[in-house]
């Protein structure tokens, strides 16, 4: 079924907990319609968690995969994974991390890592760290015991031409993955072998896995939070030590901030230190990092599918880059041709429209934020044509916009945020870039067990995150405005 049913009938009250969003069994997001149901699912209550189908497959393992791990390891934990050689660095990572034995095992076309009770926490945290996942739709053609598709590998060349076109390289720059995370893995996989033991840096306030994915493989990481001054705290950082490159959001998501590429830049390149940038919230069409950017890292599961039920994702090697030779060839060196290819020819599909979709998202983004903004309840908006707006213009296009991510803070946030929330007619979940209107608490959902840390690092616990759809703006806002005007 196709995602634009939510656009009128969006599943927004509290008896659609746990359903699908959309609509598939290959969604990749799910109903969390109530305050209270994010807090529950944070804190594993069963009767929440019992209610959902599915969720984002990163964070709540999908039932084909699920069944598949069944079918090859009874009620041992088990996770399949797409080849042998990441199975082998899933084992390793158990074995170091919950200092417990872990197996690989070869069945129904995947690899499989079969632990212990005291490794079953560590398996889950690599496959959500790293990204380099089983899909649904792999996990279904397994359990059927059927290959990929035939043209798989032909899909895939015309997904690359596709991406290749967005961002002005060549087809063989860009390299597939099964997620975004996993993207942002060989990224940082190929900084690290550049320059071996070295601790690479965030720069900005990051989304959640990035920087787990720094801190727990390599050396470490540094974090430099507040973009204010994130010039002087890098320049003091090269001063002390050799660095292994730098990761950034542009623009930073949730509160929509972009480190000022224009200074950054020669810092990075004066110490030989690559930028791994990560577009999604702003997208390829809306701002050009190639100038800046040595690797971008990219999720293609959000604006190009736009449909909610695909994963996928793609590291773009720029060939601007003074370290392009030299990465490229890392790069190639710890890559695998690992996205599924029913989920290529879908994301090639969905790719086709993206442009369109996405200029409609601008201007409906910036409509709602505006409203948003001049909204008398309201405390703070979020949202890149007012935060850090000149390092944002620095890198948009000339004909880009500023994108439907849009974050605001209730006044009395603590009191009024959840019955507000409870009352917006969109959908919520987790997940963005949907051509439904997607709203959740992000804070409570990516930091729910570090609240006190993202709020010291500028991030209110109590704000909400809107993914604005393609839905009329008009009728958008009505239903919000209605939720904004809720008696406290």
């Amino acid at each position: 079924m196709s995602a634009n049913y939510l656009l009128t009938e969006p599943l927004w009250e509290g008896d659609s907990l746990g359903q699908a969003l959309p609509d598939s069994p290959h969604a990749v997001s799910v109903s969390l319609p109530r305050w209270q149901d994010v807090v529950g699912y944070e804190e594993k209550d069963p009767a929440i968690t019992a209610k959902m189908a599915l969720g984002y497959p990163r964070f709540v393992i999908h039932p084909l995969v699920r069944e598949l791990a069944r079918q090859i390891a009874g009620t041992a934990p088990c996770l399949p994974f797409p080849s042998a050689r990441v199975a082998e660095l899933a084992a390793a990572y158990v074995r170091r991390t919950g200092e417990t034995d872990a197996e690989v095992v070869a069945q129904c076309s995947v690899f499989a890592v079969v632990t212990t009770e005291a490794g079953a926490q560590a398996l889950k945290d690599f496959w959500q760290h790293i990204g380099l996942i089983v899909s649904s739709r792999q996990a279904e053609a397994a359990l059927n015991r059927k290959t990929d598709c035939g043209d798989a590998t032909e899909v895939r060349t015309v997904l690359r031409t596709q991406l290749a076109g967005f961002y002005g390289c060549a087809p063989d720059d860009v390299f597939l993955s099964p997620c975004g995370m996993a993207a942002q893995f060989e990224a940082h996989a190929a900084v690290c072998r550049r320059r071996p033991g070295r601790h690479t840096v965030q720069l900005g306030f990051p989304y959640v896995d990035t920087l787990k994915l720094q801190q727990k493989l390599g050396a470490g990481a540094h974090l430099l939070h507040d973009l204010e001054h994130i010039e002087t705290g890098l320049r003091g950082l090269v001063a002390q030590e050799l660095i292994a490159g730098a990761f950034g959001e542009i623009p930073g998501n949730p509160l929509l901030g972009s480190a000022d590429l224009r200074r950054i830049t020669p810092l990075l390149r004066e110490h030989g230190i690559p930028f791994v940038a990560d577009d999604v919230v702003a997208t390829p069409l809306n701002v050009d990092l190639r100038p800046h950017a040595d690797l971008i890292a990219t999720s293609l599961t959000k604006y190009v599918v736009g449909s909610c039920d695909a994963m996928g994702g793609a590291l773009i090697c720029n060939p601007r880059s003074p370290y392009y030779v030299e990465l490229k060839a890392f790069v190639q060196s710890v890559h695998e041709e690992l996205l599924w290819g029913e989920d290529a020819a879908l994301i090639s599909s969905q790719a086709r429209t993206f442009p369109e979709r996405l200029r409609q998202h601008n201007l409906n983004g910036l409509f709602i934020a505006e409203k948003l903004r001049a909204h008398p309840r309201i405390e703070k908006v979020w949202y890149p044509k007012w935060e850090f707006s000149e390092a944002y213009e620095a890198v948009r296009r000339p004909d880009g916009g500023y994108g439907s991510l849009v974050t605001f803070l209730m006044k009395d946030s603590e009191r009024v945020s959840p019955r507000v929330f409870d009352a917006m007619q969109v959908c919520k979940g987790p997940s963005l870039g949907t051509v439904f209107t997607l709203a959740c608490p992000f804070t409570l959902l990516a930091h729910y067990t570090e609240l006190e840390w993202a709020e010291a690092c500028g991030v209110p616990r109590n704000l909400i995150r809107l993914s604005v759809g393609l839905e009329d703006p008009v009728e958008l806002w009505r239903r919000l405005e209605l939720a904004l005007n809720v008696e406290a």
